[in-house]
C-alpha cells in the first residue's frame, strides 16, 4: 500500500507534509497527521474522505474543532491546530481503509491539500483477558498476502522490548530461552496467521505483545531509530536553526516543537533520503524565533505509522556575549537520545 503525496492547486507553492504510509491493526487506532510547512493565514482545516464524499471533521479559527455527527464515535482530534493538525481513527475496520484528504483553507490563496492512505494490515484481538494460572491465546493475522520469511513475537515494557519467540520459513517455531516453559506456538501457527499460547499466567505476564511480520523484500513492516537533534546559530542573533533527523521504515513523521510560549518555529523544510536497505532518513529543519539569550527547551518527535512516538529533548542554554566583538554567539549542539 502506498500513500500519499501532497497535491496543490496551480500556482500554490506551500508544502503539506503527511505520513507516506499509515498501516494499523484492525481494532486498534490510526493516527493521521498533516502539517503546513509554510506559515499561512489558515481559517479552517477539513478532513475529507473522497470515497463516499464524507467530511469527517473540521477545525476552524472561529468555531474550533468539530467532528461530524456520523463520525463522533469513530474520529477525534489529537491536535486541532491550523498549521499542524492530526486526527485519530478509533477501532479500525476494513471499511476505514482508503485515502484521507486534509485541506488547509487559507485566505486569500485557497486550499492546500495533503493526502494520506490508510491500510488496516494486521488484525489482532487488541485486548486479551484471562485468569491467573490459566492460558492466554494471542493471535495476529496479516490481512494482505505478503512474502513473509519470519514472524517475531515481542513483549514490551517501559524499560525494554524482549524477543519471546520466532516462527520462520526455514527454521520453523523457536521459543527464546527465557520463555521456553511459558510460551508455545499453536498447531495452526503460520507465516500469514500466527498464534502463541502463554501458559500458567502470572501478574508479570501482563503487558503488550507485538507480532512483527518480517517480509521480503520489504523487511520488517515497521522500524524506527533514535532521532538526532542539531542546533546551530542563524544570521540573526534572535534566531537559531534547528534540525532533527530520524530513520525508519516506512518514512517516519518528524516534528519539532518548543515548550516556551515566547518562542516559535517557522520556515519549515523537510528532506527525505532513501537508504540502500529500504529505510528512509527524514530531516526536518526550522528556524526558532524569539531567541533573546534566554534558555529554552525544544523537542523533536519521531513516529512511524501509528506506532509509539520517540521524543528527544534539548535545552538551549543562554547565549554568551563575546567581549571581543560585542556580538552574541552560542555553541552548535548535536544531541542523540
Amino acid at each position: 500500500p502506498n500513500i500519499s503525496v501532497a497535491l496543490f492547486p496551480a500556482g500554490l507553492t506551500a508544502l503539506v507534509q503527511t505520513q507516506q504510509t499509515v498501516m494499523a491493526a484492525v481494532g486498534e487506532e490510526a493516527h493521521l497527521n498533516c502539517q503546513l510547512m509554510q506559515k499561512k493565514d489558515v481559517v479552517q482545516v477539513t478532513w475529507w474522505k473522497p470515497e463516499g464524499d464524507k467530511t469527517l471533521a473540521t477545525s476552524s479559527k472561529h468555531f474550533g474543532p468539530r467532528v461530524n455527527p456520523d463520525f463522533i464515535d469513530k474520529v477525534e482530534f489529537k491536535d486541532a491546530g491550523l498549521q499542524n493538525n492530526s486526527i485519530v481513527i478509533r477501532n479500525l475496520t476494513e471499511q476505514d481503509e482508503g485515502c484521507y484528504h486534509c485541506l488547509f483553507n487559507s485566505y486569500p490563496e485557497g486550499a492546500f491539500i495533503g493526502v494520506t492512505c490508510l491500510t488496516a494490515l494486521v488484525q489482532t484481538q487488541q485486548t486479551v483477558m484471562a485468569a491467573m494460572g490459566e492460558e492466554a491465546h494471542l493471535n495476529c493475522q496479516l490481512m494482505q498476502n505478503k512474502d513473509v520469511v519470519q514472524v517475531t513475537w515481542q513483549k514490551g515494557s517501559p524499560e525494554k522490548e524482549e524477543n519471546v519467540a520466532t516462527y520462520s520459513e526455514h527454521f520453523g517455531p523457536r521459543v527464546n530461552f527465557g520463555f521456553i516453559d511459558k510460551v508455545g506456538f499453536t498447531k495452526d501457527a503460520g507465516l500469514q496467521n500466527n498464534s502463541i499460547v502463554i501458559r500458567n499466567l502470572a501478574e508479570q505476564d501482563e503487558g503488550c505483545y507485538q507480532c512483527l511480520f518480517n517480509t521480503y523484500p520489504e523487511g520488517r513492516l515497521t522500524e524506527l531509530h533514535e532521532p538526532i537533534l542539531h542546533v546551530r546559530e542563524s544570521n540573526s542573533p534572535e534566531e537559531a536553526v534547528v534540525s532533527c533527523s530520524a530513520t525508519g521504515r516506512p518514512a517516519p513523521t518528524v516534528t519539532l516543537r518548543v515548550l516556551q510560549q515566547d518562542f516559535h518555529f517557522s520556515n519549515y523544510s523537510s528532506v527525505n533520503v532513501t537508504n540502500t536497505n529500504g529505510t528512509v532518513a527524514v530531516t526536518t529543519t526550522a528556524v526558532l524565533s524569539g531567541y533573546r539569550g534566554n534558555s529554552t527547551e525544544i523537542v523533536c518527535a519521531a513516529r512511524v505509522l501509528s506506532g509509539p512516538q520517540i521524543e528527544v529533548f534539548m535545552m538551549i542554554p543562554e547565549v554568551k556575549q563575546s567581549s571581543a566583538d560585542g556580538e552574541k554567539h552560542f555553541q552548535t549542539y548535536t544531541f542523540r537520545d
